[in-house]
């Protein structure tokens, strides 16, 4: 019996990366599960989905969007990371909060460095600092102003403790040695919903979620995160004008679970190029106020390699830990 069980093991070993082989050059056979770790309306959900949908077309097979918010995206990624390494479990988020996790949580059930693999880059967007219009500020400096004269009282919403939007406004405080209360939510949609409704004062929003109620007047805009004013908005400031260095963005990643084969990824990454490149998925993208990445993938890698290293800092500098 214990022959037969070697010999069983041996076999299974020696023909894995065959099988494995196989399975790629078939790929995909069946349905594609896309993994969107946070709620639907919020920018990362219709980029996914807009993109899922064109994948579908260039893939011959389905690809299921599967919302999986909580814990700012890291429930999400945690199903991808533990999901097998065989390309039909997909995960879409923001490169930030996927980054800011690496340092941030002591307890996550995978490794954001090695356990997700990147693979494609299909957008990219800044912030933008959005206060509730009641708030009575129309430039950062009186913003500034008001937090320092009344500390710990304004209220900043995130879209969850350790997103991309919390750790701006923590950076916004460090910069600006302001000290102010945070409001998580679970996602951008019901985070910029609070900032219309008056719960909180200040949020640094994904500026798709903000414009519609910027243009209702619900909220004032007070700056984008690009190194200068956008040509798009360019009535508005650039943080940077107020606070030098104050940069961020708002980017959407493709990724796969660890080990892969590499032609899966390959491919992947090739067909998301080429969705973001139609001019539907261009219109999606202009309509959030996005636009396409052209990385290749050993660039996006090495791009999120760098937001892990960047965002760590900004966590220690902090001093925030999540358990």
């Amino acid at each position: 019996m214990k022959i037969v069980k070697a010999a069983s093991l041996f076999f299974a070993v020696m023909f894995l990366p065959m099988f494995t082989q196989a399975n790629a050059e078939q790929y995909p056979s069946k349905p594609i599960r896309l993994i969107i770790p946070w709620p639907p309306g919020g920018i990362t959900d219709v980029i996914s989905r807009s993109v899922g949908a064109a994948l579908s077309d260039s893939l011959g097979q389905q690809v299921v969007p599967d919302n999986r918010p909580g814990a700012a995206g890291t429930l999400g990624l945690s199903i991808a990371a533990h999901a097998n390494p065989d390309g039909y479990t997909l995960v879409m988020s923001d490169v930030p909060s996927h980054a800011i996790s690496a340092s941030l949580y002591k307890s996550l059930t995978y490794n954001p460095a090695k356990d997700i693999e990147p693979v494609a880059l299909p957008s990219r967007s800044p912030l933008v600092l959005v206060v509730n219009s009641g708030l009575g500020v129309k430039t950062i400096p009186q913003l500034i102003d008001l937090a320092k004269g009344r500390p710990g009282q304004i209220a900043f919403a995130s879209s969850g403790p350790g997103s991309i939007t919390h750790l701006t406004a923590e950076r916004f405080m460090s910069d600006t040695k302001v000290k102010m209360l945070h409001v998580p939510y679970k996602g951008g949609s019901p985070a910029t919903a609070a900032v219309v409704g008056g719960e909180v004062g200040m949020y640094f929003s994904c500026i798709s979620a903000a414009i519609p109620h910027i243009k209702a007047g619900r909220l004032t805009l007070l700056g984008i995160t690009l190194p200068k004013r956008s040509p798009l908005y360019p009535d508005t400031p650039a943080v940077a004008e107020a606070i030098p260095g104050f940069v961020m963005g708002c980017n959407t990643g493709f990724f796969a679970t660890a080990g892969t084969p590499q032609k899966i990824l390959t491919r992947l990454h090739t067909e998301v190029m080429k969705a973001v490149a139609l001019p539907r998925i261009k219109n999606i993208l202009e309509a959030n106020s996005a636009e396409s990445a052209p990385y290749t993938r050993a660039e996006f890698k090495q791009y999120v390699a760098d937001e892990i290293r960047d965002w760590g800092k900004v966590v220690r500098a902090a001093g925030l830990t999540v358990n």
